[in-house]
């Protein structure tokens, strides 16, 4: 088989008709006039059609300019001048959460966190720790971490020293001052 008169690009002209007589549970459908689909018939042989071995060379041209045209990227990268991307990240108190809806999918964001988090000197987060738990007598670590924008691992190790973590009962998965502060910060 040959294509008429086609010059465009790197398309072959001249193809291979491979017939077979294999089962293929196919149909031909059209649509009617009144909205209903029919059937024409039913497909009793294969065609394959493949580029004649003479035109192997442009098929394969054609093939890697197709793979090349779709490889490359369409993004682009902007530098943004003077930005500390303070505006990226969110701060203490901006993420509420709320009950409404399934709550695993509202919490996993929360989780991933990509930005780090700067230490402050351990004095003066164990004073934020005591006003935090002056407001409330128990917390979350996650809460604890979205109020002092501390890294967890060094909000923990204060919180070992400072606190109760109780495992069960109303308040489970939540840290309470330990009996000692609690009378010093009353």
């Amino acid at each position: 088989m040959e294509l008429a008169g086609t010059e465009a690009g790197h398309i072959p002209r001249c193809y291979v008709m491979d017939m077979s007589k294999d089962f293929i549970p196919m149909s031909v459908f059209s649509d009617t006039p009144q909205g209903k689909i029919s059937v024409e018939g039913k497909i009793l042989n294969k065609f394959d059609m493949r580029p004649h071995n003479q035109n192997l060379e442009l098929y394969g041209k054609l093939c890697r300019e197709r793979t090349n045209k779709y490889m490359v990227k369409s993004r682009q990268i902007q530098v943004i001048d003077n930005d500390s991307g303070a505006h990226m990240r969110p701060m203490p108190g901006m993420i509420s959460f709320s009950t409404s809806g399934p709550p695993e999918k509202k919490k996993t964001p929360a989780k991933a966190t990509d930005t780090k988090r700067t230490r402050r000197d351990r004095g003066e987060m164990e004073e934020i720790v005591f006003k935090l738990f002056e407001r409330q007598s128990n917390w979350s670590l996650r809460n604890l971490i979205q109020e002092t924008d501390q890294p967890e691992q060094f909000l923990k190790d204060i919180l070992k020293d400072l606190c109760v973590y109780n495992n069960k009962g109303t308040n489970q998965g939540t840290y309470e001052l330990k009996p000692e502060y609690r009378k010093s910060g009353d």
